[in-house]
């Protein structure tokens, strides 16, 4: 196997994305406040890793197109799913019995199982919004680069992940919270954590050209060119690390 320089960049992209997945899903239940102006709303902690997933995602399509995109977005998945049945059969370990001893000062049984036994219903919510919003933003950025001619990064890049974001932020709170909460309550919800989202796209932004930079000036790996048909141009000598084949963007 031939480490060249595309392959070892896809390596460490995908390693990222799927820690930053993972990170986020565990980290997810702890909440905090953010101050929209009038508007005080209560977010998770899971928020954090969004900007590295989505900005990641955005790469990943960019320079080994969509293919290898929905490739990394199933591989998360499943490494998501493995890492909560890990956590599960933890839980189902009984505990040794010092660790209920008075003076014993490590993590505690309840202490554990509040972090790591998360609802099973938001679990289900957010495993499923994250597979709608992950293709539905490879299936945009995609179509926004063929219609742009391969042109305006900041528009697929902004425009993939405003419209793939209020996908996945209605779809989490509708699967996790009807038949909880009511109905102007969950509205709320989906609209203060869009705003947010909504901003934190806009703000990577510039860091979404500063990583196309660094990728293609810096590394020397161009960016895939889609033909008119929506499919990559091909290249003579691409390897299986490029079943979309690079070629420069605007």
């Amino acid at each position: 196997m031939k480490l060249d320089t595309r392959f070892r960049l896809f390596v460490v992209l995908a390693g990222v994305f799927i820690t930053s997945l993972i990170v986020g899903d565990i980290i997810g239940v702890k909440l905090f406040e953010v101050k929209l102006g009038p508007i005080l709303a209560v977010m998770s902690a899971g928020m954090l890793p969004f900007p590295v997933t989505f900005l990641l995602t955005d790469i990943l399509n960019e320079f080994y197109g969509k293919k290898a995109a929905r490739f990394v977005t199933w591989v998360g998945f499943g490494m998501a799913l493995f890492a909560f049945a890990v956590i599960n059969i933890a839980q189902g370990v009984d505990w040794a019995p010092l660790t209920r001893a008075p003076d014993y000062t490590g993590t505690s049984e309840n202490s554990f199982n509040n972090v790591f036994g998360g609802s099973q219903r938001i679990l289900i919510a957010s495993m499923i919004a994250y597979l709608i919003g992950q293709f539905s933003d490879i299936a945009i950025f995609n179509l926004l680069k063929r219609k742009s001619n391969n042109r305006f990064l900041w528009l697929r890049a902004t425009g993939s992940t405003l419209v793939s974001q209020f996908i996945d932020t209605v779809v989490v709170q509708i699967i996790a919270w009807v038949g909880v909460l009511s109905t102007d309550v969950i509205i709320r919800i989906v609209f203060t954590s869009y705003v947010v989202k909504l901003l934190v796209a806009v703000g990577l932004t510039p860091l979404i050209y500063a990583g196309h930079a660094v990728v293609e000036r810096w590394l020397g790996i161009h960016p895939v060119r889609l033909g008119p048909d929506g499919e990559p141009v091909p290249e003579p000598g691409d390897g299986v690390l490029r079943p979309e084949a690079p070629g420069r963007a605007a």
